[in-house]
């Protein structure tokens, strides 16, 4: 018998297609005018006639026929697709063990011969009803982000006056790439409308104030003045109101958009929300609005929200999904990389530098977890890099540094114990405090220092609270060893 074709040649240029029932001839009708040459194979001698007078290549033949590739031609793939499971394991068993190399897909009839077929040595197994099913899933999901979309585009279109968009508290690439983006739709949907971008907080990540620098991004502060003149407002990356951001926790927002777990039963909002908690990143959801309603980004907006999906996703390491990829591949087209590039590789301050010497230096570690205290600090942004720093240390599956500032203990997290969920130990532990929360494997607290204004120097006060504010996130984790606290 002539060897076949092997995977990846394409000198025979031949596919067989072994059973011509309504799957097979559908398989037909897709590939016959694709410049590749079919051979066609069934047991119904009729069938095999009715091929013929379509001027395509037919043989007689039974799968489960031990001599069923005699004077067959050589070919590279196969389409094993009768509605009978065991000519189509026959068929698997038989081409496999005669090549190993030709590619092979196969019917399966249900979940136990998808399994069987596969294992017999299928590249790739077809289970009729569950690519219907997937492809209606497809197209409702397809749906809902296309009425998503539109719903947000009426709401835009209703407002009036001034749209004020939200970023949370210390923005973030994420953060600051959704506001630019809603911008960017605002002005497509209502050109008349005014926007202006406000945070409270500092930009004080070296990346972060890269990216607004060289994108030239205009970002107001929050204060009583500016959110006077709002008529209305959007909140990205953060689920309500005073959550993580400087607006009052009153206030109705217009419009939220975001992708953290955090709990959301007490945020009053007006015409739209969407929260995808399953999102690496809520520049993800910015992108496919811009998708659904045809606006093509600019290369700013397409690059800043390529940085935010990278920046939220650790370069594609950390909470990502199958829609992170995808917008990504979609903004890959009007992305600037060399502006990327250098957003990518700022300096480093010595403020930065000093903090991650600090948290090496007063690191301390038991049974995988690790904790840093960092004292005083300015550059907030500098704790979850020390955290994503920690993190890679030999044994250590999570690894928390906390610091204080002027007005607020901050704690950064950072997991990659996925037994744990780090966000939920977090919401726990401080959240009826302060704010906090954040996902898996990363997660951030901060507590006001409101309650204790009578302190004066603040890194006395910081050794002085931290490990009863710590006690119940032992608890949580496992790591006290008596009832008295102790470690």
């Amino acid at each position: 018998m002539p060897e076949h074709g092997t995977r990846g040649r394409s000198d025979s240029g031949t596919y067989l297609i072994c059973g011509c029932g309504s799957v097979g001839y559908l398989i037909v009708e897709q590939l016959k005018n694709n410049g590749v040459h079919l051979f066609l194979m069934d047991k119904e001698d009729e069938r095999v006639h009715e091929l013929r007078e379509q001027n395509l290549e037919a043989v007689q033949r039974d799968m489960n026929d031990p001599q069923m590739l005699e004077g067959i031609p050589p070919f590279e793939a196969a389409f094993l697709v009768s509605d009978n499971h065991e000519a189509n394991f026959h068929a698997v068993k038989l081409i496999r063990k005669k090549n190993p190399h030709v590619f092979l897909v196969a019917r399966a009839i249900d979940p136990i011969s998808e399994r069987i077929l596969r294992d017999a040595g299928a590249d790739l197994v077809l289970y009729p009803q569950q690519v219907v099913s997937e492809t209606a899933v497809r197209f409702l999901k397809g749906y809902q982000r296309h009425r998503i979309s539109k719903d947000l585009e009426a709401v835009i279109l209703q407002c009036s006056g001034t749209f004020c968009i939200v970023a949370h508290t210390n923005p973030d690439p994420d953060a600051i790439s959704c506001a630019m983006a809603l911008e960017m739709i605002v002005s497509h949907v209502n050109p008349g409308l005014k926007t202006k971008i406000l945070f409270d907080g500092d930009i004080g990540h070296q990346e972060n104030r890269a990216l607004v620098n060289l994108l030239n991004i205009k970002m107001d502060r929050l204060d009583s003045d500016l959110m006077a003149s709002c008529d209305h407002f959007a909140i990205v990356d953060s689920p309500g109101p005073g959550i993580n951001n400087g607006l009052n926790s009153r206030i109705t927002a217009d419009v939220i958009i975001d992708h953290h777990p955090e709990p959301v039963s007490e945020i009053v909002w007006g015409g739209f929300r969407d929260v995808r908690i399953g999102f690496g990143s809520c520049a993800t959801i910015l992108t496919q609005y811009l998708q659904e309603l045809q606006i093509q980004p600019d290369v700013r907006v397409a690059t800043a929200l390529m940085y935010g999906i990278r920046s939220d996703t650790k370069h594609f390491r950390r909470n990502v999904c199958i829609e992170d990829l995808n917008a990504s591949a979609f903004l890959i087209n009007y992305i600037d990389s060399d502006l990327l590039e250098k957003i990518m590789s700022p300096q480093f301050s010595h403020e930065t530098l000093d903090i991650l010497g600090k948290s090496i230096t007063n690191r301390r570690a038991k049974n995988g977890y690790l904790f840093s205290n960092i004292g005083y600090v300015r550059n907030r942004d500098a704790l979850p890099q020390a955290a994503d720093l920690l993190i890679n240390l030999e044994g250590i599956s999570t690894a928390l540094v906390y610091g204080i500032t002027d007005d607020a203990i901050i704690i950064s997290g950072r997991n990659r114990d996925m037994r744990l969920n780090l966000g939920n130990v977090m919401s726990e532990s401080f959240g009826k405090i302060g704010d906090a929360g954040g996902h898996v494997t990363m997660a951030a607290a901060s507590i006001p220092l409101r309650f204790f204004s009578e302190v004066k120097e603040k890194e006395d006060l910081l050794n002085l609270i931290i490990d009863p504010l710590l006690l119940k996130f032992y608890r949580l984790v496992g790591l006290l060893e008596d009832k008295n606290g102790e470690l």
